[in-house]
C-alpha cells in the first residue's frame, strides 16, 4: 500500500534556489516556449540560466527544459518542437544529436516498491549523432550510444548500443553509420 503523504524530497537537489527556479519557470512559459521565439534567444535564455549550449543548436518552440542547469547539449544538435526535458538529474546530449518532436528525456521516476514512493532518479546521456526519434520516450538512467536511433514512439529503458535502431515494438537491430 502506497503512503504518499510520507512522501519527501530527500535526496534530491534542484541545483538553485527558489527565486532562480521561479524566474526560469517564468521565463520558459512566456518567452523560451513562445512560437516567436528566434532559436538563438532560447539558447541564449538556456546559457543564461546555466545550461552549457554548444554552437549551431537549433531549439524549436514548445521545448520545456526543468531546469537549464542541469542540462549540456553539444554543437548542432536540434530539438524538435514540443520536446520536453524532464532533468530532474543532468542530460546530455552530444554533438550532432536530433531530438524529434515531442520526444521525451524524463531523468525522474519514483521507487514502486516504496511505500512513500521516493524519487528513483538517474542522469541520461545522448552520444553523438544519436537520433531520438518522434514522441520516443527515454528514461531516467539511460545511454544512447553513438549514431544510435530510438525509433518513433519507442520507450527506451536500458543503454542503447552504438550503431542500433530500438523500435517501438522493442526490436533491436543495426543501423548503417550516417554518412
Amino acid at each position: 500500500m502506497r503512503d504518499l503523504p510520507a512522501f519527501t524530497l530527500a535526496g534530491y537537489d534542484k541545483g538553485r534556489g527558489i527565486l532562480v527556479q521561479a524566474l526560469w519557470f517564468a521565463v520558459m512559459n512566456t518567452v523560451f516556449m513562445a512560437w516567436f521565439t528566434p532559436a538563438r534567444v532560447r539558447t541564449a535564455l538556456l546559457r543564461a540560466f546555466g545550461a552549457e549550449i554548444g554552437a549551431g543548436v537549433l531549439i524549436r518552440h514548445r521545448v520545456r527544459v526543468l531546469w537549464p542547469w542541469k542540462l549540456t547539449v553539444g554543437d548542432h544538435t536540434w530539438i524538435g518542437e514540443g520536446a520536453w526535458i524532464l532533468n530532474l538529474e543532468p542530460v546530455t546530449l552530444g554533438a550532432h544529436v536530433c531530438v524529434s518532436q515531442e520526444a521525451l528525456l524524463c531523468t525522474g521516476s519514483h521507487d514502486h516498491r516504496a511505500a512513500d514512493f521516493r524519487y528513483r532518479n538517474a542522469p541520461i546521456s545522448v552520444d553523438d549523432g544519436a537520433w531520438i526519434a518522434a514522441r520516443a520516450t527515454v528514461l531516467a538512467g539511460v545511454k544512447v550510444g553513438r549514431c544510435a536511433v530510438v525509433g518513433a514512439g519507442a520507450v527506451l529503458h536500458k543503454d542503447l548500443p552504438e550503431l542500433t535502431l530500438h523500435t517501438a515494438d522493442n526490436r533491436r537491430r543495426p543501423v548503417e553509420e550516417p554518412a
